[in-house]
């Protein structure tokens, strides 16, 4: 039971990363204009780019985890396992 529940939580296909890296950056552009209300000048200006420079990283490590998750499972059916 509790597995099928964790595996909804499982990035499977670059399309789910991609609509995960696309709200992400949805949320950190709303943080990102709040900031700049708050703190006008370059103090929100620079915290707007911490926020949307975490989802480029973030981002980044989403789709490099799929493609070594991937090498992986290739690795592993390669090489066959003995008894």
């Amino acid at each position: 039971m509790f597995r099928k529940i964790g595996r909804l939580f499982v990035i499977k296909t670059r399309l789910e990363a991609f609509l995960i890296i696309y709200a992400l950056a949805l949320g950190a552009t709303s943080r990102g204009a709040a900031y700049l209300e708050e703190y006008p000048g370059w103090p929100g200006i620079l915290l707007f780019l911490a926020c949307t420079g975490a989802v480029f990283l973030a981002g980044a490590k989403i789709l490099d985890c799929l493609k070594h998750e991937r090498a992986a499972k290739e690795a592993a059916k390669a090489i066959p396992e003995k008894i």
